[in-house]
């Protein structure tokens, strides 16, 4: 007996009426069934995604939610209510609304939200929920604007007018991909009181790859104790500021072995480090390979 795999649906998208100024584009069902077939799509691909620009009076309710929607809200307002659990969805955060979660929404009428959304499924969705940090408690994560996740929202858009193409999309389920695995590098959620200006503090890491910097000098660069800047730091980025600074250091030092004959000794020196066998532990400890083997793999 043949079992024939069931049907894939179309994406539950709303039905507010779309203006000029925005954009609802929906995969077709065969080429949805074409995606959930092809090797470099069917793990993960989409089946609609749009940019709604003030969207006054954009409302959705869906008791059997069957794929998944993800919405990043780049301005305005709209409350959401998720298996019986209220929200207010404000401009910096991205909503996930995963497959068999009902839910519904309603732009707010004062200040309706913009957004970019995309609906997808595949096999590999709940792991890269996971991945994200989304879970039955957590629906809501506030991400400020991220000019990554519009780049890559807007990757999906490049689709259109490409009438329905299995190139472009398979582009676009890879895009969809892209846009997944960024969101982890995009600042974690923090309260406004205690975002440190990653920007200054990173660009004063760059500046000085050639000296030895400790913690307290970082944190007198953000006014706080070693204690608090050390805190803080790991929950914008998940790991230690020193460790930053020695993975930067070590990148540098790859990039001298690339492109220079300069021994390891030299770089050692150049990046602060008198004692190049020491570095060159730390080395093969963040890369796994001494710099001798680094420099002598062959790379192409």
């Amino acid at each position: 007996m043949t079992l024939t795999a069931p049907p894939k649906k179309a994406a539950q998208t709303s039905q507010w009426p779309v203006p000029p100024d925005s954009v609802r584009y929906v995969v077709p069902e065969p080429i949805v069934r074409l995606l959930s077939s092809h090797p470099l799509t069917r793990e993960l691909y989409p089946l609609a995604f749009g940019h709604y620009r003030k969207a006054a009076g954009h409302h959705m309710h869906r008791e059997h939610h069957h794929d998944n929607l993800l919405i990043y809200c780049t301005d305005g307002r709209a409350f959401l209510n998720v298996a019986g659990t209220p929200h207010t969805v404000e401009a910096g955060d991205l909503v996930l609304l995963p497959a068999g979660a009902s839910h519904r929404y309603t732009a707010d009428p004062d200040n309706p939200w913009t957004i970019h959304w995309v609906h997808y499924t595949g096999p590999l969705a709940p792991e890269f929920h996971a991945y994200l940090g989304f879970d039955e408690q957590t629906r809501i994560r506030s991400v400020g604007r991220q000019p990554r996740l519009l780049v890559d929202f807007n990757g999906l858009l490049s689709v259109r007018q490409t009438g329905f193409r299995m190139r472009g999309l398979v582009h676009a389920a890879n895009r969809l991909r892209q846009l997944l695995a960024a969101i982890p590098l995009s600042p974690e959620e923090v309260r406004p009181d205690r975002t440190l200006d990653l920007d200054t503090i990173h660009g004063y890491m760059r500046e000085h790859l050639d000296e030895r910097l400790a913690l307290e000098q970082l944190a007198d660069l953000a006014g706080l104790s070693p204690a608090h800047f050390a805190t803080r730091y790991r929950e914008q980025t998940g790991t230690a500021p020193i460790q930053h600074f020695l993975h930067l250091k070590v990148e540098r030092a790859c990039q001298m072995l690339d492109t220079t004959e300069l021994s390891f000794a030299e770089i050692s020196r150049r990046l602060g480090y008198d004692d190049a066998y020491y570095f060159s532990r730390l080395f093969k400890k963040i890369m796994g390979q001494s710099p001798r083997d680094y420099r002598h793999t062959a790379r192409h």
